[in-house]
């Protein structure tokens, strides 16, 4: 057996150039917009939860951002909590909650689709996180079509 001896990582050490930035830190135009369009289950990866964070620093960035919950995304903008709403049963339980509380608060859009919301996960209008907007299933093609128009930059989240 070949022997180790190398010492083991210790916390606080640096394993990567974290310092380093290989492009040009980019910022939005005046006018520019973003729209992140989320079609995935909560806490059925990283994407949904990886992606607000995305949506957040195009905000910071200074595109006018809007985020879409369509499909399995609304359950991203559900309010949460065990036993009661509000309360972490576990460590990050309620990631999205505040990651999206956090986005509106500086600024951000969200919409959530009523027909996903009902049809498909039972929930009403009063379990989404404040401040998100309840929209017609005909305005999740209409937001994106005018994001388009507008040369908006998309990102578009999907889990399969």
């Amino acid at each position: 057996m070949p022997a180790v001896t190398k010492a083991p990582n210790l916390i606080g050490d640096f394993l990567v150039d974290y310092e380093e930035k290989v492009f040009e830190d980019v910022k939005a135009e005046p006018g520019d917009k973003a729209l992140v369009t989320f079609h995935t289950v909560a806490f059925e990866g990283s994407i949904g939860f990886v992606n607000l964070l995305q949506a957040t620093r195009l905000q910071r960035k200074g595109f006018d951002t809007s985020v879409l919950l369509y499909g399995p995304g609304v359950t991203l903008g559900v309010k949460r909590g065990f036993p009661k709403l509000g309360d972490a049963a576990f460590p990050g339980h309620l990631n999205f909650n505040d990651q999206i509380a956090k986005f509106i608060a500086e600024g951000g859009k969200v919409y959530a689709c009523r027909f996903a919301l009902q049809a498909l996960y039972g929930h009403g209008e009063g379990s989404l996180i404040e401040g998100i907007k309840p929209i017609n299933p005909l305005d999740v093609l209409d937001i994106i079509l005018l994001h388009r128009k507008e040369k908006a930059f998309i990102l578009d989240t999907w889990t399969l």
